[in-house]
């Protein structure tokens, strides 16, 4: 038998989940890969999905989106990235389902462990860094970013803040980091002595963000929390900025003045890996392969 985390209504995830069993799955057809889990991340995500489930069907569904493990088995004639092959340590994303001893997941969602990685890093492998590089380049298609333009973002010392901090160093991209204690702020400086980090512990950090800026414009600010922090960050945003919201830590809704529509025109997204990592129609070709020559 395979057990599973499942949850049939929404809820606190520590109320609502539970475990299953069920049969194991039986051998992969052509495009699928058997996988033996050995470790899962808990993404904020995965724990809000639960939180905000409306169903009420009584049909378990299923928990997580990403997990590492071994290849046990691989379906006939189908295309793999190297390194994938039966006994293989892999890592899955996005199989909605990961919480689970076993797994068939799609060919296109399994990518090879390097080796020296562990299981527990290479949980987290796939969803943190693929966040990260569609929130750049989501924020460089604002015309002032990689220019004179300022990229602003809250929750800097998450695991996708720090992965976005050095792919903006990599990118020249100017960056202001925002965090909640000045504890966070010494670990990120300490990280990254060359970007400036502001804490929102006191009344006065809005204008310590512009005062890092200098003058620069704050074309995009990045927020996974939402509520009253996002209001602030769209008062800082030059007119025409945007702000990208990539989660919902907060519970109160984000509020805006009309007088700051009228006057700022912003824009307002919202992202996730879901809607920003769309997966290309099948070609027969694993889209981590290398090119052929």
């Amino acid at each position: 038998m395979s057990r599973r985390v499942v949850y049939t209504c929404g809820g606190s995830p520590a109320d609502v989940l539970t475990v299953i069993e069920e049969p194991e799955p039986a051998a992969p057809q052509t495009g699928q890969v058997l996988v033996r889990v050995t470790a899962f991340p808990i993404h904020p995500g995965d724990l809000q999905a639960v939180e905000a489930y409306q169903g009420s069907g009584g049909q378990p569904v299923p928990a997580g989106v990403e997990a590492t493990g071994v290849a046990e088995a691989v379906g006939p004639g189908t295309p793999v990235p190297p390194g994938v092959e039966p006994g293989a340590r892999v890592t899955v994303f996005p199989h909605p389902g990961a919480w689970s001893q076993w797994i068939m997941t799609a060919s296109r969602a399994v990518v090879a462990v390097p080796p020296g990685v562990s299981d527990e890093v290479a949980a987290q492998m796939l969803v943190n860094p693929i966040t990260a590089v569609m929130l750049r380049r989501e924020a460089e298609a604002h015309a002032s970013i990689g220019y004179d333009g300022v990229l602003l973002q809250t929750a800097a010392g998450s695991s996708v803040g720090r992965l976005l901090t050095a792919v903006s160093l990599a990118h020249n991209i100017s960056l202001v980091n925002v965090v909640r204690s000045e504890r966070g702020a010494a670990e990120l400086r300490n990280r990254f002595p060359d970007v400036p980090v502001v804490t929102t512990d006191h009344a006065g950090w809005a204008d310590e963000v512009r005062g890092a800026a200098d003058g620069r414009p704050l074309g995009v600010a990045l927020d996974p929390i939402g509520g009253k922090l996002a209001e602030s960050l769209v008062d800082l945003l030059t007119p025409g900025g945007t702000l990208i919201c990539y989660g919902q830590m907060a519970a109160e809704p984000i509020s805006l003045p009309a007088s700051t529509l009228l006057h700022k025109s912003p824009t307002l997204r919202g992202m996730t890996v879901a809607t920003g990592c769309r997966t290309p129609p099948s070609t027969g070709k694993h889209p981590m392969s290398p090119p052929r020559s």
